[in-house]
């Protein structure tokens, strides 16, 4: 038995018809969401079959568009698809935002050259708060923290370098 396809018999006519034809994964997508579909009751069994089975062999996207057009999660519009917004499943991955204090550490550490290692100690508090943030929040910015805390350490190690040696030359010129 034929059962009459209104998309077949009178395709979509004009400048705005979509007519790409389906690739093998467009086909695996409806019939995912024709599977959804039934899975939810939204499909009684003998139609579900019928519209596998026209899922498997129709020829463009809008067939297909069509047999899952009263489904929930179809297939974007082809004219959606051709320059408007990405699905997404097809978007990149958003970056975690950095977190304020690895930020502000990497800076005093880069200005402990500038002010004689006076934010030295800014940059190693900051760096070891920005690190326990990040662990807790999932925010990224490690880099910067680790750089703060490396700088940061080694102008607190040249001070407290330098203040040695001025204390021994001290004691030494007191005592001699």
């Amino acid at each position: 038995m034929s059962y009459p396809t209104p998309w077949r018999d009178n395709p979509p006519q004009g400048p705005g018809a979509p007519s790409m034809l389906a690739a093998h994964a467009d086909r695996e997508r409806a019939v995912d969401v024709l599977r959804a579909g039934y899975a939810e009751g939204r499909l009684d069994h003998p139609e579900f079959d019928k519209r596998v089975a026209r899922a498997y062999s129709a020829r463009t996207v809008a067939e297909l568009s069509l047999l899952v057009a009263d489904l929930p999660q179809g297939p974007v519009a082809q004219s959606a698809a051709v320059g408007g917004p990405v699905p997404a499943t097809f978007l990149a991955r958003p970056h975690p935002r950095t977190n304020g204090k690895a930020i502000a550490s990497m800076v005093c550490g880069v200005l402990c050259v500038a002010t004689g290692g006076l934010t030295g100690l800014p940059a190693v508090v900051l760096g070891h708060m920005a690190q326990s943030e990040m662990r807790r929040t999932g925010e990224g910015g490690d880099g910067f923290a680790l750089t703060g805390l490396v700088l940061g350490w080694l102008s607190v190690a040249g001070w407290a370098l330098f203040l040695g040696l001025f204390g021994l030359v001290a004691v030494l010129a007191t005592g001699s």
